[in-house]
């Protein structure tokens, strides 16, 4: 299947919800869709030994998870069931670390004592340790090292997270693959609509439309306007910034994202970017800003910016330029109480988000036809505007 596509990812979505809602939950469905028809050994017997491994860190996650929710409502143990399955299908092979690694990978930050009776967390305790005295000491000690890898630190910006693990891929490669199966997974799970706001929608024909068709009547959705969303366009927005951050330091890292299985994940969070960014642009359209003359002149504003290699960078705030101090003002702050007021007023300013959108749109192009190409001023020490 194709990792990013909208379409395969709700029916990834569907399929586990539906096993998880069984009367009689079956694990051994759930693993066979996680991880397709795939071994993880070559001994008929040691990948049965492997697999019952696995379905009982199912049992764990299934127990752990319960009653938790995603922030759009769908259950929270989808997560770490999908990310393992996008995961799994990006790569020839499986090995049993890797895939436990990438089913616990959020464990250490979504799973705290205070949030069980102490009956039940030595229960979950006793668990936990029954599946590790299962592995061998050499595969305990890697997913427990893997598994703090994968966990952000309490006082830790996201540079310095991404940064470090990145360079645990020196000794776990498989852990850069997790991490962008896991920002390929939010990235596709922002929206809860049945379904893709840009199905039957020739986005760049519109764009076209707007620039040169002087009868163009405007893009005009066939629904009326959703009702207020969870995740706004201006969260949505924030949710692309992350991914432009890991990509470029992966760029910069080159040698953190070898393997073939990395560059499908890389180039899959890259497209799912990409056309996400222009949901939100056609939402914009559609609903926001109608103004056919206000349309053509962002776009051309905008494409003047590009052009000039301002998404290349980031910027400093400028009067001049509304897009200047985009990634540095609303997106940089690591505090999140001042970046969701950052976000707050972003969202009011419909004109930037629609400028916004249309730069990160070249931004992921960008990562997608170039090799080379990064936004230069995001290092793993932070924000740096030149």
């Amino acid at each position: 299947m194709q990792v990013y596509d909208f379409k395969e990812f709700l029916k990834l979505s569907s399929v586990l919800n539906y096993n998880l809602s069984a009367a009689s939950l079956s694990r051994y469905n759930v693993l066979l869709f996680i991880i397709g028809d795939k071994h993880l050994d070559g001994d008929e017997h040691l990948d049965r030994e492997k697999k019952s491994i696995v379905m009982e860190a199912l049992n764990y996650l299934f127990n752990a998870y319960s009653g938790k929710r995603r922030r759009l409502g769908p259950l929270a143990v989808l997560h770490p069931l999908r990310a393992a399955a996008l995961f799994a299908r990006s790569r020839d092979d499986l090995n049993l670390v890797s895939l436990l690694m990438a089913l616990f990978h959020d464990i250490l930050e979504d799973i705290k004592p205070s949030d069980f009776e102490k009956l039940r967390w030595r229960s979950m305790e006793e668990e936990m340790t029954g599946i590790l005295d299962k592995l061998s000491e050499k595969e305990e000690a890697a997913l427990i090292d893997g598994l703090g890898y994968l966990t952000r630190h309490e006082q830790e910006t996201y540079y310095h997270y991404i940064g470090r693990l990145l360079r645990s891929a020196e000794f776990w490669p498989d852990l850069v693959q997790i991490k962008l199966a896991d920002r390929l997974d939010n990235t596709l799970d922002m929206r809860i609509e049945l379904q893709d706001p840009l199905e039957g929608v020739d986005f760049f024909q519109a764009i076209f439309q707007v620039l040169f068709v002087n009868n163009y009547p405007g893009y005009r959705p066939a629904v009326e306007h959703p009702t207020s969303a969870i995740m706004n366009g201006a969260r949505r927005l924030y949710q692309l910034f992350k991914n432009a951050v890991i990509l470029s330091l992966i760029r910069q890292m080159q040698d953190a994202c070898k393997h073939l299985a990395c560059h499908t994940l890389f180039e899959a969070l890259a497209d799912a970017s990409l056309r996400e960014a222009q949901r939100t642009l056609i939402h914009l359209l559609g609903y926001h800003l109608k103004d056919l003359t206000e349309q053509r002149k962002l776009l051309l504003e905008t494409m003047e910016y590009c052009y000039g290699g301002r998404t290349e960078l980031v910027t400093e705030p400028d009067t001049n330029q509304m897009l200047d101090g985009l990634f540095s003002t609303y997106f940089g702050q690591t505090a999140s109480n001042l970046r969701n007021q950052q976000l707050d007023q972003l969202y009011q300013n419909k004109p930037l988000m629609f400028e916004a959108s249309l730069a990160f749109i070249v931004i992921f192009l960008s990562f997608l036809n170039d090799r080379d190409y990064y936004v230069k001023g995001i290092r793993t020490s932070g924000i740096h505007p030149k």
